[in-house]
């Protein structure tokens, strides 16, 4: 943990040295202040899991039936009836028309969308 937090805050500081040199930009400056909060995330982490080796979290019941709440997923759309819009069923029609004219052998009643 030590040295990642280490090796965080060397990639900060070689950042600032990047940003102060006459090719840095703002991305360097950025790039430096993001550094030191991944270091700081190392040593949160390490204390989270120092934690959970003293005092784990209850394991849950393996026996016992969960379910899931209700209104936690989106609900499925529900399917449109086939001949619901006047306006595609005309379409349809025209198209199948169509079809007929080209002297398509494969075509038939069905609609196509």
């Amino acid at each position: 943990m030590s040295v990642a937090a280490v090796g965080c805050l060397g990639l900060a500081w070689w950042q600032w040295n990047r940003f102060e040199s006459a090719t840095g930009s703002f991305q360097n400056l950025g790039y430096a202040l993001q550094w030191p909060m991944f270091a700081g995330f190392c040593f949160y982490a390490y204390y989270k899991f120092v934690r959970y080796e003293d005092a784990p979290p209850p394991t849950p019941n393996q026996n016992a039936l969960t379910e899931i709440p209700e209104g936690l997923l989106p609900e499925r759309p529900k399917p449109a009836a086939p001949d619901a819009d006047p306006t595609l069923r005309e379409y349809n029609a025209y198209l199948a028309e169509l079809a007929k004219a080209d002297g398509r052998p494969d075509t038939d009643d069905r609609t196509t969308t």
